[in-house]
């Protein structure tokens, strides 16, 4: 693969300036510029590539670059102790939108057994924040 940055872009599924933002951030290479154009190769692709993944698995871009660091010295445990940091923080996340979301069915099958009064989904949300007691 010998592509320029719209075609890595396209390939990576992102925006050019997505390629350049990696790039300031030095998650991605900026290639010497050549005649004409900068050219990028199927290691860029890759790398691209792995730093989309590992955003939608919830690392920061500084880990990524700390991860793709690492990769390079392939220092397991310390990806290890990344991995699992960023485990911990997931788990915390999902129980965080599990109560809510036991939150907000209670709140719907509050609201759904009557039709009279205020609906308990607005008056809960229209609570101040330290009022608001919403119990599954």
């Amino acid at each position: 693969m010998d592509t320029t940055i719209g075609g890595l872009a396209r390939a990576g599924g992102v925006g050019v300036e997505t390629i350049r933002y990696y790039q300031r951030r030095g998650l991605l290479r900026t290639p010497a510029p050549g005649p004409g154009y900068r050219h990028y190769d199927a290691e860029d692709l890759r790398r691209l590539r792995f730093i989309r993944s590992a955003q939608t698995a919830g690392f920061t871009l500084a880990e990524i670059a700390e991860l793709i660091a690492l990769d390079a010295r392939s220092d397991r445990p310390r990806a290890r102790e990344i991995a699992r940091s960023r485990i911990a923080v997931l788990d915390e996340k999902i129980a965080e939108l599990t109560a809510a979301r036991a939150a907000l069915t209670h709140l719907a099958d509050a609201c759904g057994a009557s039709d009279d009064g205020p609906c308990p989904i607005i008056d809960a949300f229209a609570l101040d924040h330290h009022e608001k007691r919403i119990a599954p």
